[in-house]
């Protein structure tokens, strides 16, 4: 039995989905948002999380987050401000496990290598890559290929971030595999999604921002004494040394983190519901054609958490060891992908039948499928079978 008693009058109502691209039985005992998220579990891309990373490369040290344990993260704090603000928390948890879906190998690193290779034939865009694996790349049931998700959760997976289509933008402009679905399923993209997975892409914020300062002092980039004087974290160690003046190092940075995240988590939730309350929404679809976002930050968490990124940026993202893994990364994947382009055939038996029956545009994007899923590790190898002469393919 599926129930919505408790959830509010705005939040997605799980028994009254718009349902999928092609019609099953639904399940008596899950949610069709449950079923969606238990799918995304278990699908290949997820497992292949374990082996991406956000900024440092797997064979750095086991510490640092990958895509992963971020994305596990992302939901945690999704699912528990669904919970909070009685939505549906299957919705939010799903479209949180799936946004990382479509990362490259190397992170952004990655992602900008592959945009640059593609730059012939559309581009690279993660995001837009997610939804192509749900919706293609994913063959893992007898009937269809991808995972056949609910609109409401490939919905959220799409404009997670907002509308994709505005009176300055036309649906000939947005990346190719967002083009191809929508061919396929009227994805609303000139409205915002549910509330469910704005709280989702909030989510997203919360904990990269706050793990990658972990990660950071963790690589040694920085230490806890710089961040003083930043914005919000600033006085949180402050707050920590007056009230634990003998604090061990672990403890005052995580104790300092904690308190970080759960400031944004409460501003967050503060903010939504002062939205909600202005607006009043009375159905899911309200929350959709409201030409602003109704979760999100204060103005004052806003300029605090960008103050954040601002130091990240100099201080972790454009790091030396990190500039020197980015040059790496994108000369595998510069290397790579025209090599596999021209000579087809040395890809994967698979791959290669499907390469075979295109054009070069379409071998260019199976290629670009192909080194999209790719984990860091898998990455290298890769790239050292295909050049180095000593190593057998």
């Amino acid at each position: 039995m599926i129930e919505t008693d408790r959830l509010r009058p705005y939040a997605v109502d799980p028994t009254r989905s718009r349902g999928r691209r092609i019609p099953e039985e639904e399940s008596a005992h899950r949610s069709p948002h449950q079923r969606d998220r238990d799918r995304i579990l278990h699908s290949t891309a997820f497992r292949r999380l374990m082996h991406k990373t956000q900024v440092f490369v797997a064979h750095e040290g086991d510490y640092y987050r990958t895509r992963l344990t971020h994305s596990l993260e992302v939901a945690q704090i999704a699912r528990s401000a669904a919970r909070s603000l009685r939505l549906n928390e299957d919705l939010a948890e799903a479209v949180a496990l799936a946004h990382d879906l479509g990362h490259t190998p190397f992170g952004h690193a990655g992602e900008d290598a592959l945009d640059e290779a593609m730059h012939a034939y559309e581009g690279f865009d993660h995001n837009a890559q997610a939804l192509r694996v749900v919706t293609r790349l994913e063959q893992r049931y007898a009937g269809f290929d991808g995972l056949k998700l609910t609109w409401e959760t490939l919905e959220g997976l799409v404009k997670h971030n907002g509308p994709l289509v505005t009176p300055d933008t036309a649906l000939a402009d947005l990346p190719f595999a967002i083009r191809e679905v929508a061919g396929e399923t009227d994805l609303e993209l000139h409205t915002h999604a549910s509330l469910e997975a704005q709280i989702a892409a909030l989510a997203d914020d919360i904990a990269y921002n706050v793990h990658d300062l972990d990660d950071g002092l963790q690589a040694d980039f920085f230490t806890l004494d710089e961040l003083r004087d930043l914005p919000l974290i600033g006085p949180l160690v402050a707050a920590v040394d007056a009230a634990h003046p003998d604090l061990a190092p672990g403890r005052r940075k995580h104790e300092a983190l904690r308190r970080l995240f759960s400031l944004m988590v409460e501003d967050l939730m503060g903010e939504t519901v002062s939205r909600i309350e202005r607006v009043a929404p009375d159905t899911a679809e309200a929350v959709r054609h409201h030409p602003a976002p109704l979760a999100g930050f204060s103005q004052g968490m806003t300029e605090g958490i960008n103050g954040i990124r601002a130091f990240l940026f100099a201080r972790m993202y454009r790091h030396f060891r990190v500039n020197r893994m980015t040059v790496k990364a994108r000369s595998v994947i510069a290397e790579m992908f025209p090599l596999l382009l021209g000579e087809p055939n040395l890809l994967p038996q698979d791959w290669a039948k499907e390469a075979a029956s295109l054009d070069r545009s379409g071998r260019a994007r199976v290629v670009a499928d192909y080194i999209a899923g790719m984990t860091d590790r898998f990455a290298l190898d890769e790239h050292r079978r295909l050049t180095d002469p000593y190593t057998r393919g």
